[in-house]
């Protein structure tokens, strides 16, 4: 070990964790900026307040050929997977999300390369995005809604996108980053 090295890992470490931290605040803003504005102005809810039970004025508006604008519910997790409208599974669900972003972040802090900082950043921000929906709303707001011939990938939205771009640049490192890692 060269003199100074573990000074410089910690100084490595605690940078890019200001890195992930900081991802992870755009994220949740973004994701929570974009659903207020879909819920409040986009497609607002013509009976009472946002959330499952509410009406829109359109079932959606199409913004190209391939892809609308929508409100739905999810009451489950990806693609509605564990999908139950039973009052406690917010919370089972915001619990789970939670202990994957405490392991997440734990894992990450002698991270000390940029890439899985932000991957993990992106991660954490959508979940905590998905979250606040959960304890908002009882279940988390999608409002993408991508199509073709007439079928329709499930609705997502900004929180999802975080979330899959982060595993996918965690696994991007994870296969490339080379033995001397390992």
């Amino acid at each position: 070990m060269v003199a100074g090295e573990g000074v410089a890992d910690a100084a490595v470490w605690k940078k890019l964790r200001w890195v992930t931290g900081i991802v992870a605040l755009v994220a949740l803003v973004l994701d929570q900026v974009a659903k207020q504005w879909v819920l409040t102005s986009l497609l607002p809810c013509l009976s009472g307040p946002p959330g499952p039970s509410c009406a829109v004025n359109s079932p959606f508006i199409e913004v190209t050929g391939f892809f609308n604008m929508v409100v739905a519910w999810n009451f489950g997790v990806s693609f509605s997977m564990f999908y139950s409208q039973h009052d406690l599974m917010p919370f089972a669900l915001s619990l789970m999300a939670v202990i994957i972003c405490g392991a997440l972040l734990w894992w990450n802090r002698h991270n000390d390369r940029g890439l899985v900082a932000v991957a993990t950043g992106m991660v954490v921000g959508g979940a905590v995005g998905n979250v606040i929906d959960r304890f908002r709303f009882g279940a988390v707001a999608d409002f993408l809604d991508f199509h073709v011939a007439g079928w329709h990938w499930p609705a997502f939205n900004v929180a999802d996108c975080c979330i899959v771009v982060g595993v996918g640049l965690l696994l991007i490192d994870g296969l490339f980053s080379g033995a001397e890692r390992r």
